[in-house]
Protein backbone atom coordinates (compact mmCIF):
# COMPACT_ATOMS: atom_id res chain seq x y z
CA UNK A 1 0.00 0.00 0.00
CA UNK A 2 1.17 3.43 -0.97
CA UNK A 3 0.37 6.38 1.58
CA UNK A 4 0.46 9.70 1.92
CA UNK A 5 1.92 11.84 5.18
CA UNK A 6 0.90 15.30 5.82
CA UNK A 7 3.08 16.44 8.08
CA UNK A 8 6.03 13.75 7.97
CA UNK A 9 8.71 15.48 9.52
CA UNK A 10 6.59 16.33 12.96
CA UNK A 11 6.85 15.01 16.52
CA UNK A 12 3.46 12.47 15.38
CA UNK A 13 3.86 12.27 11.62
CA UNK A 14 7.75 11.17 11.84
CA UNK A 15 6.85 8.06 14.19
CA UNK A 16 3.75 7.54 12.14
CA UNK A 17 6.18 7.55 8.95
CA UNK A 18 8.29 4.70 10.58
CA UNK A 19 5.54 2.82 11.95
CA UNK A 20 4.02 2.59 8.35
CA UNK A 21 7.63 1.68 6.57
CA UNK A 22 7.31 -1.35 9.70
CA UNK A 23 3.84 -2.37 8.07
CA UNK A 24 5.31 -2.53 4.66
CA UNK A 25 3.88 0.41 3.43
CA UNK A 26 5.34 2.63 0.10
CA UNK A 27 5.26 6.10 2.29
CA UNK A 28 5.48 9.85 0.20
CA UNK A 29 5.92 12.15 3.30
CA UNK A 30 5.53 15.84 2.79
CA UNK A 31 5.98 18.35 5.14
CA UNK A 32 6.85 22.81 4.41
CA UNK A 33 9.23 22.15 7.59
CA UNK A 34 7.87 25.57 9.27
CA UNK A 35 7.61 23.23 12.44
CA UNK A 36 8.88 20.26 11.72
CA UNK A 37 12.63 18.79 12.05
CA UNK A 38 14.19 17.53 8.82
CA UNK A 39 16.18 15.15 12.04
CA UNK A 40 12.67 13.68 12.36
CA UNK A 41 12.95 11.83 9.49
CA UNK A 42 16.57 10.35 9.73
CA UNK A 43 15.89 6.97 9.30
CA UNK A 44 12.90 6.93 7.51
CA UNK A 45 15.18 8.88 4.67
CA UNK A 46 17.38 5.67 5.28
CA UNK A 47 14.90 3.43 4.35
CA UNK A 48 13.43 2.04 1.49
CA UNK A 49 10.05 2.74 0.85
CA UNK A 50 9.85 6.55 2.05
CA UNK A 51 10.08 9.49 -0.10
CA UNK A 52 10.10 13.31 0.83
CA UNK A 53 8.71 16.11 -0.48
CA UNK A 54 9.24 19.71 0.45
CA UNK A 55 6.02 21.75 0.20
CA UNK A 56 3.18 23.61 2.05
CA UNK A 57 0.02 21.70 1.37
CA UNK A 58 -1.59 25.31 1.31
CA UNK A 59 -0.04 26.06 -2.15
CA UNK A 60 -1.59 23.46 -5.06
CA UNK A 61 -0.61 19.85 -4.82
CA UNK A 62 2.80 18.80 -5.98
CA UNK A 63 2.75 15.40 -8.33
CA UNK A 64 2.59 12.36 -5.28
CA UNK A 65 1.86 9.64 -7.42
CA UNK A 66 -1.36 7.47 -6.46
CA UNK A 67 -1.92 6.83 -3.10
CA UNK A 68 -4.37 5.19 -0.97
CA UNK A 69 -4.55 6.58 1.89
CA UNK A 70 -3.80 10.26 2.89
CA UNK A 71 -2.80 10.97 6.50
CA UNK A 72 -3.78 14.51 7.45
CA UNK A 73 -1.42 15.63 9.94
CA UNK A 74 0.43 19.15 8.67
CA UNK A 75 -0.43 21.64 11.16
CA UNK A 76 1.73 23.84 13.92
CA UNK A 77 0.20 22.54 17.20
CA UNK A 78 1.67 24.29 19.83
CA UNK A 79 0.95 27.06 22.54
CA UNK A 80 4.25 28.69 20.90
CA UNK A 81 2.74 28.47 17.14
CA UNK A 82 -0.81 29.69 18.21
CA UNK A 83 0.61 32.89 18.84
CA UNK A 84 3.04 33.39 16.37
CA UNK A 85 1.86 31.74 13.53
CA UNK A 86 -2.07 31.96 13.26
CA UNK A 87 -2.15 32.46 10.02
CA UNK A 88 -0.62 29.62 9.00
CA UNK A 89 -2.24 27.63 11.34
CA UNK A 90 -5.70 28.61 9.98
CA UNK A 91 -4.66 28.07 6.37
CA UNK A 92 -3.45 24.85 7.16
CA UNK A 93 -7.00 23.60 8.64
CA UNK A 94 -8.72 25.15 5.66
CA UNK A 95 -6.70 25.50 2.36
CA UNK A 96 -4.90 22.45 3.02
CA UNK A 97 -7.56 20.29 4.32
CA UNK A 98 -9.19 21.09 0.98
CA UNK A 99 -6.46 20.21 -1.27
CA UNK A 100 -6.08 16.86 0.56
CA UNK A 101 -10.00 15.94 0.48
CA UNK A 102 -9.62 16.82 -3.00
CA UNK A 103 -6.24 14.69 -3.80
CA UNK A 104 -9.02 11.74 -1.35
CA UNK A 105 -11.39 12.49 -4.02
CA UNK A 106 -9.84 12.39 -6.68
CA UNK A 107 -7.60 8.88 -6.24
CA UNK A 108 -10.19 7.20 -4.42
CA UNK A 109 -8.27 7.24 -1.33
CA UNK A 110 -9.40 7.06 2.43
CA UNK A 111 -8.38 10.18 4.41
CA UNK A 112 -7.48 10.71 8.09
CA UNK A 113 -7.60 13.92 9.97
CA UNK A 114 -6.37 14.60 12.51
CA UNK A 115 -8.24 16.76 14.68
CA UNK A 116 -7.62 17.32 18.02
CA UNK A 117 -8.89 17.55 21.96
CA UNK A 118 -8.65 21.60 21.66
CA UNK A 119 -12.14 21.34 19.76
CA UNK A 120 -13.52 20.70 22.72
CA UNK A 121 -12.58 23.96 24.71
CA UNK A 122 -12.36 24.49 28.32
CA UNK A 123 -14.65 21.19 28.56
CA UNK A 124 -18.13 21.33 30.51
CA UNK A 125 -18.53 17.90 30.14
CA UNK A 126 -15.82 15.42 31.79
CA UNK A 127 -14.16 13.25 30.82
CA UNK A 128 -14.86 14.24 27.21
CA UNK A 129 -17.16 12.49 24.82
CA UNK A 130 -17.05 12.85 21.05
CA UNK A 131 -20.92 14.06 21.61
CA UNK A 132 -19.90 16.67 23.08
CA UNK A 133 -19.68 20.16 21.37
CA UNK A 134 -17.49 21.85 23.04
CA UNK A 135 -17.12 25.30 24.97
CA UNK A 136 -14.50 27.27 22.40
CA UNK A 137 -13.55 30.81 22.72
CA UNK A 138 -13.63 32.03 18.96
CA UNK A 139 -11.91 35.00 19.33
CA UNK A 140 -8.97 33.75 22.09
CA UNK A 141 -5.53 33.12 22.04
CA UNK A 142 -5.94 29.94 20.75
CA UNK A 143 -8.91 30.05 18.42
CA UNK A 144 -6.76 30.23 15.39
CA UNK A 145 -5.59 26.15 16.20
CA UNK A 146 -9.45 25.39 18.13
CA UNK A 147 -11.08 27.02 15.10
CA UNK A 148 -8.89 25.59 12.05
CA UNK A 149 -9.43 22.32 13.65
CA UNK A 150 -13.23 22.55 13.89
CA UNK A 151 -13.58 23.90 9.98
CA UNK A 152 -11.33 21.08 9.13
CA UNK A 153 -13.73 18.70 10.50
CA UNK A 154 -17.03 20.38 9.18
CA UNK A 155 -14.89 20.50 5.57
CA UNK A 156 -14.50 16.59 6.06
CA UNK A 157 -18.08 15.87 6.87
CA UNK A 158 -19.23 17.82 4.19
CA UNK A 159 -16.63 16.17 1.46
CA UNK A 160 -17.84 12.82 2.70
CA UNK A 161 -21.89 13.48 2.50
CA UNK A 162 -21.81 15.34 -0.57
CA UNK A 163 -18.83 14.01 -2.42
CA UNK A 164 -18.43 10.65 -0.97
CA UNK A 165 -14.92 10.60 0.37
CA UNK A 166 -13.97 7.95 2.34
CA UNK A 167 -12.50 9.83 5.85
CA UNK A 168 -11.96 9.39 9.29
CA UNK A 169 -11.53 12.11 12.09
CA UNK A 170 -9.74 11.14 14.71
CA UNK A 171 -9.58 13.66 18.18
CA UNK A 172 -5.68 13.36 19.52
CA UNK A 173 -4.88 14.54 23.07
CA UNK A 174 -1.71 15.13 24.98
CA UNK A 175 0.70 13.63 23.13
CA UNK A 176 4.38 13.29 24.55
CA UNK A 177 7.54 10.63 23.61
CA UNK A 178 10.45 11.65 21.80
CA UNK A 179 11.27 13.97 18.82
CA UNK A 180 9.42 17.22 20.79
CA UNK A 181 10.65 20.28 20.44
CA UNK A 182 12.74 21.76 22.84
CA UNK A 183 11.13 25.31 23.82
CA UNK A 184 7.45 25.00 21.89
CA UNK A 185 5.78 25.36 25.06
CA UNK A 186 3.91 22.14 25.56
CA UNK A 187 3.92 21.48 29.20
CA UNK A 188 6.10 18.15 29.45
CA UNK A 189 9.21 18.88 27.10
CA UNK A 190 9.13 22.19 28.88
CA UNK A 191 9.36 20.54 32.22
CA UNK A 192 11.77 17.83 31.13
CA UNK A 193 13.90 20.56 29.51
CA UNK A 194 14.26 22.96 32.90
CA UNK A 195 14.54 19.66 35.01
CA UNK A 196 17.52 18.89 33.14
CA UNK A 197 19.56 22.11 32.93
CA UNK A 198 18.54 22.54 37.35
CA UNK A 199 16.17 25.12 36.03
CA UNK A 200 13.24 25.94 38.50
CA UNK A 201 10.20 24.09 37.02
CA UNK A 202 7.58 26.77 35.93
CA UNK A 203 3.86 25.62 36.53
CA UNK A 204 1.35 28.11 35.21
CA UNK A 205 -1.72 29.18 37.35
CA UNK A 206 -2.22 26.44 41.02
CA UNK A 207 -1.18 23.53 38.71
CA UNK A 208 -4.64 22.05 39.55
CA UNK A 209 -5.84 21.86 35.67
CA UNK A 210 -5.08 18.57 34.80
CA UNK A 211 -3.83 16.78 31.52
CA UNK A 212 -4.43 12.75 30.54
CA UNK A 213 -0.86 12.03 28.35
CA UNK A 214 -0.59 9.84 25.94
CA UNK A 215 3.14 8.23 24.23
CA UNK A 216 3.93 8.60 20.64
CA UNK A 217 3.72 4.85 20.15
CA UNK A 218 0.27 4.29 21.63
CA UNK A 219 -0.94 7.37 19.80
CA UNK A 220 0.21 6.22 16.23
CA UNK A 221 -1.61 2.48 16.93
CA UNK A 222 -4.56 4.45 17.61
CA UNK A 223 -4.14 6.42 14.30
CA UNK A 224 -3.17 3.23 12.31
CA UNK A 225 -6.21 1.71 14.20
CA UNK A 226 -8.64 4.32 13.16
CA UNK A 227 -7.38 5.04 8.92
CA UNK A 228 -7.53 0.61 9.01
CA UNK A 229 -10.85 0.54 10.40
CA UNK A 230 -13.41 2.09 7.70
CA UNK A 231 -15.56 3.67 10.40
CA UNK A 232 -15.79 7.67 9.77
CA UNK A 233 -15.39 8.96 13.69
CA UNK A 234 -14.47 11.04 15.75
CA UNK A 235 -12.48 8.74 18.15
CA UNK A 236 -11.07 10.22 21.02
CA UNK A 237 -6.92 8.71 20.34
CA UNK A 238 -5.80 9.75 24.33
CA UNK A 239 -5.02 7.70 27.21
CA UNK A 240 -7.90 8.57 30.02
CA UNK A 241 -5.30 8.68 32.84
CA UNK A 242 -5.87 11.89 33.91
CA UNK A 243 -2.91 13.84 35.91
CA UNK A 244 -2.47 17.23 37.48
CA UNK A 245 0.00 19.54 36.43
CA UNK A 246 1.68 20.39 39.77
CA UNK A 247 2.02 16.28 40.05
CA UNK A 248 3.58 16.09 36.84
CA UNK A 249 6.03 18.69 37.22
CA UNK A 250 6.97 16.62 40.07
CA UNK A 251 6.89 13.35 38.92
CA UNK A 252 9.65 14.71 36.15
CA UNK A 253 11.78 16.01 38.95
CA UNK A 254 11.63 13.06 40.34
CA UNK A 255 12.60 10.80 37.11
CA UNK A 256 15.61 13.59 36.38
CA UNK A 257 16.40 13.46 39.63
CA UNK A 258 16.88 17.11 39.76
CA UNK A 259 17.35 19.90 42.34
CA UNK A 260 15.09 21.83 40.61
CA UNK A 261 12.58 23.75 42.67
CA UNK A 262 8.85 24.10 41.57
CA UNK A 263 7.55 27.80 41.04
CA UNK A 264 3.93 29.04 40.42
CA UNK A 265 3.71 31.96 37.83
CA UNK A 266 0.99 33.60 36.86
CA UNK A 267 -0.69 32.26 33.32
CA UNK A 268 0.88 34.79 30.57
CA UNK A 269 -1.19 36.05 27.82
CA UNK A 270 -1.03 33.29 25.22
CA UNK A 271 -2.21 30.80 27.88
CA UNK A 272 -5.25 32.58 28.72
CA UNK A 273 -8.17 30.46 28.31
CA UNK A 274 -6.37 27.38 28.74
CA UNK A 275 -8.48 24.22 29.45
CA UNK A 276 -8.41 23.86 33.17
CA UNK A 277 -9.53 19.69 32.63
CA UNK A 278 -8.58 17.69 30.57
CA UNK A 279 -9.43 13.89 29.88
CA UNK A 280 -10.82 11.58 26.92
CA UNK A 281 -13.40 9.23 26.77
CA UNK A 282 -12.40 6.45 24.99
CA UNK A 283 -15.21 4.13 25.06
CA UNK A 284 -15.43 4.72 21.14
CA UNK A 285 -11.99 3.48 20.46
CA UNK A 286 -12.35 0.84 22.84
CA UNK A 287 -15.00 -0.88 21.34
CA UNK A 288 -14.48 0.58 17.38
CA UNK A 289 -11.18 0.21 17.29
CA UNK A 290 -9.48 -2.08 19.66
CA UNK A 291 -7.33 0.11 20.36
CA UNK A 292 -6.16 1.56 23.77
CA UNK A 293 -2.81 2.53 25.22
CA UNK A 294 -0.18 0.69 27.26
CA UNK A 295 2.49 2.77 27.90
CA UNK A 296 2.81 4.23 31.51
CA UNK A 297 3.37 8.14 32.23
CA UNK A 298 6.41 7.26 34.18
CA UNK A 299 7.59 4.91 31.75
CA UNK A 300 6.90 7.02 29.18
CA UNK A 301 8.50 9.96 30.69
CA UNK A 302 11.67 8.05 31.19
CA UNK A 303 12.28 7.35 27.47
CA UNK A 304 11.72 11.33 26.74
CA UNK A 305 13.93 11.84 29.27
CA UNK A 306 17.11 10.00 27.92
CA UNK A 307 16.16 11.69 24.48
CA UNK A 308 16.02 15.09 25.42
CA UNK A 309 19.23 14.47 27.17
CA UNK A 310 20.79 13.09 24.63
CA UNK A 311 19.58 16.44 22.41
CA UNK A 312 20.23 19.05 24.74
CA UNK A 313 22.09 17.79 27.74
CA UNK A 314 21.37 17.84 31.02
CA UNK A 315 22.28 17.04 34.49
CA UNK A 316 22.42 13.81 34.92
Amino acid sequence: MTVLVAGAAGFIGSHLCDFLLDQGCEVVGIDNLSTGNPANLDGALGRRGFRFIEHDIVEPLPDVGTVEQIYHLASPASPADFATMPLQILAAGSTGTRRLLDLAEQQGARLLLASTSEIYGDPQVHPQVESYWGNVDPIGPRSCYDEAKRFSEALLTAYRGHRGVDAVIIRIFNTYGPRMRPGDGRVLISFIAQALRGDQVTVFGDGDQTRSFCFVTDEVRGIAAAMASGQPGPFNIGNPVETTILDLARTVIDLVGSASEIVRVPLPPERVGDPTRRCPDITLARRGLGWEPSVALAEGIRMMIDDVRSRVGGTR
